[in-house]
């Protein structure tokens, strides 16, 4: 199965400029996860966004320029004493959040207190889509009413153990159902939350609210490895950025994800991937014709 590249993507338009493909906001990374947020950002890159800036806590920016591509931006935000985000992090952000196209939260955040709190006000309160991932799924869990909140779009991106947490449903009842089941099971709780949902796995799933479900058909099992999350996280939201619709951000996202991994493999073999060898395949799975 192939699939065709979503009109942003093809850069057709010779009056673009880099607004045109949008600005995104990562917030992630705490003390010892700070490649989490360099992982999300350069893969934000390196599939379209015009313009990326990475939230981080104070105190850890200048740790964080120096792992990173010089061609993203940096943000220092209030942060707890634990070097997390702090709850008062959203109060700095609130004011500037129009110039802004999506924000991906949750990669390497921790699941300290008082970032939580901070997760919570900017699913609450954030009046633009948002990408929600890895801890900030932690922190969304016992409270999915946040979810409908506001209208913005949300897309969540956990992996069966995150679901099950989310769900309620045991992750030994999620790994041995049918993938009819499956399906039904994922789907409805998209319907139910208002919200597209990437349930990742050998054949990740993208439901989204409306009830349209995609199991994609790319991947391999040598992207069982750290980071290769965070990477999906900032190609999601550069494909939201650049104005394309939830659910088919999702499934072009997982699709693309999955076939720089399957280009990355024959490199590397399944043993020896890691996430930065999923980031330099992007250019080459976006150039391959549909």
């Amino acid at each position: 199965m192939t699939m065709p590249l979503p009109t942003p993507l093809l850069r057709n338009n010779p009056d673009a400029y880099k607004n045109t493909f949008g600005h995104v906001l990562i917030l992630a990374g705490s003390r010892r996860l700070l490649g989490a947020s360099a992982l999300a950002g350069l893969a934000a890159m390196r599939c379209g966004a015009g313009l990326t800036t990475l939230g981080v806590p104070r105190s850890l920016n200048g740790v964080l320029q120096k792992k990173i591509s010089p061609v993203l931006m940096t943000w220092p935000l209030p942060e707890t004493p634990q070097q997390t985000f702090s709850s008062r992090a959203w109060n700095t952000i609130k004011p500037d959040i129009t110039q802004y196209q999506v924000i991906a939260v949750g990669p390497g955040l921790s699941r300290q207190t008082g970032t939580q709190r901070f997760v919570h006000k900017v699913i609450a309160q954030s009046p633009i889509p948002l990408v929600i991932d890895a801890d900030a799924l932690y922190a969304l869990s016992d409270h999915l009413h946040l979810l409908t909140k506001t209208q913005t779009p949300k897309i969540l991106t956990p992996h069966p153990g995150e679901f099950s947490r989310l769900s309620g449903l045991s992750k030994k009842s999620l790994t041995t159902m049918t993938p009819a089941q499956l399906k039904q099971t994922a789907g409805q709780w998209a319907r139910d939350h208002h919200c597209t949902l990437i349930l990742k796995g050998p054949r990740t799933l993208v439901c989204s609210s409306d009830g349209k479900i995609y199991r994609n058909t790319t991947g391999n099992a040598g992207m069982a490895t750290a980071g290769s999350g965070d990477v999906l996280t900032g190609m999601l939201a550069a494909l939201l950025a650049q104005g394309i619709d939830p659910f088919e951000a999702a499934r072009c996202a997982v699709y693309i994800h999955g076939k720089a991994g399957d280009l990355a493999v024959k490199k590397t073999g399944k043993a020896s991937l890691i996430a930065t060898d999923i980031i330099e395949t992007i250019p080459t799975a976006l150039k391959r014709k549909p």
